[in-house]
């Protein structure tokens, strides 16, 4: 198992929500063909506080989502857990007539996660990616004889309000979030959202 880490949010504000997670890859942008989803979401009133929990490992997931765009959610209906980026970590998608399919995973880039389309594999009519513990964090849309590189190196983010899990997120427009850093040997941090709607983060005491 990978390495543990933990989120506490704090909700100080006067407004009940959900607190979510997302992930972003650096110098990720609207352009490109990777789209982020809510992660992790707990609902929590005005003056509690939910946990979030979650271990470092890579998983691959893939939908029949159709057309992907903010707000879709990604429910995955197959689930391959990664075992190491060292091996396994390359995966290719079919389809037949009995619908969406992976192939089994094989040696890819080292340190890399890599999914793959065949021929077989229409466009738009799905999506695929990568999760982390169980739960999709970056997926693409489905287009034939097409493979995409994931670099395991995401940055976290929470953010508060109207949050499904597995929901495509349109990051560019959410101005209402804070990026979590975890310092050197530090593996719980306090996201605590203050009465102005302000965010302050410090490690779990």
């Amino acid at each position: 198992m990978g390495q543990q880490y933990e989120v506490v949010f704090v909700n100080n504000s006067s407004n009940a929500g959900h607190a979510c997670l997302y992930q972003t890859l650096p110098k990720q942008s609207s352009s490109s063909s990777i789209q982020s989803l809510a992660w992790l979401t707990e609902g929590a009133h005005s003056n509690t506080k939910v946990r979030f929990d979650w271990s470092v490992d890579y998983c691959f997931v893939w939908s029949e989502t159709g057309t992907l765009k903010p707000g879709v959610i990604f429910d995955a209906s197959q689930t391959i857990d990664v075992p190491s980026l060292q091996s396994s970590n390359s995966i290719t998608l079919s389809r037949d007539q009995y619908g969406f399919f992976f192939q089994t995973p094989v040696k890819g880039v080292a340190g890399q996660l890599t999914m793959a389309f065949d021929e077989t594999v229409p466009s738009s009519l799905g999506a695929a990616g990568v999760g982390m513990s169980g739960a999709g964090t970056f997926i693409i849309p489905t287009q034939p004889n097409y493979e995409e590189i994931f670099t395991p190196h995401p940055e976290y983010w929470i953010t508060f309000g109207n949050y499904t899990q597995g929901q495509v997120m349109n990051i560019e427009g959410i101005t209402h979030t804070q990026q979590i850093d975890f310092p050197a040997n530090v593996y719980s941090m306090t996201a605590t959202l203050n009465a102005d709607n302000s965010w302050t983060l410090s490690p779990t005491e």
